[in-house]
Order: C-alpha cells, then sequence, then structure tokens
C-alpha cells in the first residue's frame, strides 16, 4: 500500500508541499547532504552494530538539514538488506550514500515506495488549502498504514516533519505509537524546537543534534538549492542565517545582505535617524507584491536587535555581516545596561509587527513605526 496522498506527486497535487521550501527541491531530491558527519557516521555505527534505535529525533534550527538527512537515513534503510551476521553475509555498509538508480531510490523520489510513510500537514476539511496543523487523523493514517504487513517482510520507515506542527490530539496518538512501535519501523521525527514537545516523547527518541552549517557548507548547500551561485560574501551571509540553508535561501533570493546593510547605514545614523531613508526602506516594504520583503525586513530588524543586545551584554561583537556593522555595535551598546534596553525592545517590535500583521495594517506604516521606535530607543540611552 502507498502513502498516496502523503507522497502525491508535486507536478500532479494542486496544493504546495508544506515540507519544501519555494523554489528549492524537496528534501527527498536533495541528493548531498553539506556538513553532519559525525551524525551520519553515529547513525550508521548504530546500524552496522545492530543497535538501532526505533525513533530517531532530528533537531536543530530550521533549514540545516533535518528534512534531508532524514530522507537519506530512509533511504539507506530500505535499500540496504538487513544482514544475518553469517559467512555469507554482505559485508557492512561504510557509506549511506545510495545510487540513484536504486529501485528504492527511485521509488522514494517518485512517492511510490511501499514500505514508507511521510506524515505531514494535510489539506484542510474543505482541501483548499494546507491545514496549519499535523490533525489526529494524519496519525491514524500511518498507524494504520502500518498495520499492514510489508510485502517481503523487511524495514519500513516513516518521516514525521515536523513535530512541532502537531495539536495536542496528533502528539498524543504519535506517543501511543512510539510506545509500542509496528516491527521492523524505524521512525525519523524532525523538530525544530524540541523543548516545547511532550517531555515523554522526546524520551522515547534518540535525539541527533544538527548544527548550523559553516560558510562553505552553507554556500555548496545553497547552490544544491539553487539559491545564488557565488554568494557576495559567504560569511555574511552563514552570520544572518544562522548557518540555516533555508534562510539563506531565503536571504539570496530577497536581497537580503542588502537589505541588511541598508538598515545598518540607517541605524548609523541614530539617535537622529535618517527620515529619507527610513522612508525609502519603509515604501519598499509597502510596495504592492512586496510581502515577502516586508517579512524579511522585519526578520532584518529583530536580528539586529538580537545581534546588538548580545554584543553589549558579552562586550565582544559578532562577526560584521555588513561594512560598518561592528563599530556601531559598540557604539550602541557600549555596556550591558544598554544591551537589556535593546532586547527589550526586540520583543516589543515582535510583538508589534505580529499584532499589526493580524489586522491588516499597512506594512510600510509598520515598519516606519518600528524604526521610529528604534530611534526612541537610541535617543533615550544617549541621555542616560
Amino acid at each position: 500500500m502507498c502513502n498516496l496522498r502523503a507522497m502525491a506527486d508535486p507536478k500532479s497535487d494542486p496544493l504546495p508541499e508544506p515540507d519544501r521550501l519555494e523554489g528549492a527541491p524537496h528534501p527527498r531530491a536533495t541528493r548531498v547532504l553539506y556538513g553532519h558527519a559525525d551524525q551520519q557516521a553515529d547513525f550508521l555505527r548504530a546500524q552496522v552494530s545492530g543497535r538501532l534505535h526505533h525513533a530517531w529525533m532530528l533537531t536543530g534550527p530550521k533549514g540545516v538539514g533535518k528534512a534531508t538527512l532524514a530522507w537519506r537515513l530512509a533511504r539507506f534503510l530500505l535499500a540496504t538488506p538487513p544482514g544475518d551476521g553469517g559467512m555469507f553475509a554482505a559485508p557492512a555498509s561504510a557509506t549511506l550514500d545510495i545510487p540513484d538508480t536504486n529501485p528504492v531510490a527511485r521509488r522514494l523520489l517518485q512517492g511510490s515506495e511501499p514500505r514508507h510513510f511521510l506524515l505531514r500537514r494535510g489539506p484542510n476539511d474543505k482541501e483548499t488549502a494546507l491545514s496549519q496543523v499535523i490533525s489526529v487523523d494524519e496519525v491514524r493514517k500511518m498507524k494504520s498504514f502500518f498495520a499492514l504487513s510489508a510485502a517481503d517482510g523487511g524495514p519500513r520507515t516513516a518521516i514525521i516533519d515536523s513535530l512541532d506542527e502537531m495539536n495536542t490530539a496528533a502528539a498524543n496518538a504519535l506517543l501511543k505509537l512510539l510506545e509500542e512501535p509496528p516491527a521492523h519501523v524505524t521512525f525519523f521525527l524532525i523538530a525544530h524546537q524540541p523543548a516545547r514537545l511532550l517531555p515523554t516523547i522526546r524520551s522515547r527518541c534518540r535525539e541527533v543534534r544538527l548544527m548550523p552549517l559553516g560558510s562553505q557548507d552553507l554556500s555548496d548547500a545553497l547552490t544544491q538549492a539553487g539559491g545564488a551561485v557565488a554568494p557576495e560574501d559567504p560569511q555574511a551571509l552563514a552570520e544572518l542565517s544562522g548557518g540555516s540553508v533555508g534562510e539563506a535561501f531565503r536571504l539570496a533570493n530577497l536581497d537580503g545582505l542588502k537589505l541588511y546593510a541598508a538598515l545598518v547605514r540607517l541605524f548609523a545614523t541614530l539617535p537622529r535617524l535618517d527620515r529619507p531613508q527610513a522612508l525609502a526602506l519603509a515604501d519598499l516594504a509597502g510596495a504592492r507584491g512586496a510581502a515577502e520583503t516586508f517579512d524579511l525586513l522585519v526578520t532584518l530588524i529583530d536580528l539586529f536587535l538580537a545581534r546588538l543586545a548580545r554584543s553589549g551584554v558579552t562586550g565582544q561583537p559578532p562577526a560584521e555581516a555588513a561594512p560598518g556593522e561592528t563599530q556601531l555595535l559598540v557604539r550602541l551598546a557600549p555596556v550591558p545596561l544598554a544591551a537589556r534596553a535593546w532586547a527589550e525592545l526586540a520583543q516589543s517590535l515582535a510583538a508589534r509587527a505580529r499584532r499589526g500583521k493580524a489586522v491588516n495594517l499597512d506594512p510600510a506604516a509598520l515598519l516606519m513605526d518600528m524604526l521610529l521606535k528604534v530611534d526612541e530607543t537610541a535617543g533615550s540611552l544617549a541621555q542616560r
């Protein structure tokens, strides 16, 4: 039995795939995983030794390769015949690589592998859009899927992408499945914020934490995903993206480095904000069809304030992500007291942005208001 709805061919499915970054290949089609060599080696040792845990929780920031690793591990398990340890057993694998010509690799890519289930957000009740959460019905489909016997009795796999999107009922249903797992099934659970999950789910999984990518791995992964072939400043991209391929892809496609540099130039005029520069950014965010640019600018303002607060607390500015940023961070947050003010402002602005979007405030006016609040805080600190 194939998981047809969950594994629908993206070319024939009118709804977007919830686990795919727009403009980039789906993780199942990403053939090379950059970075995370130690994590892959640990899994391979567990498989070779016969001590393979039934549930692996892949954690770390969004976009660092958790889904790509999950598909890589599932592909390896399904395409690697289990050995009996006897004299004529196949030699232990030295790599997780599976050729594209392998039948399992082809079936996974096409969404027709009968021993694999993908659990992710499905369509809403009217099937007009994707649901905002993974519902308990989707978990029940997975349970029913594994209640059927595999055709050849071999290993089976499931990818849950992601645990963060499960509602309470779905999480409780998954917990019951993990407590009494089906035979020969290995679960790969993706979690962006594991601290928010049910402790009982975490306790039944072996956690594999993926760290942010370095600048070279990030640049290579971005090229593979279809982003900028040669980022102008790989180090700056790594800084602003937090080592996340997904965020780097967004930054590259929306000229994020240039936008951040423009913010740094604007904030260099604090505490006397250059109004023409500020209005130009606000107009850019408020232009028709610029919703993504507005969201990115809000993210970059929050990121600048976070870097500012961290610089003030530690006394060590992060690696410069735009010309003049280091000098600016030192000037605006020379002491921990200033860092606290910037951190509080970041929380306040994030809440204002959420409320503004919820009531459909004009993006240009909302962004201008945020910039004026930054100017106000800078003025207050300058008078102390």
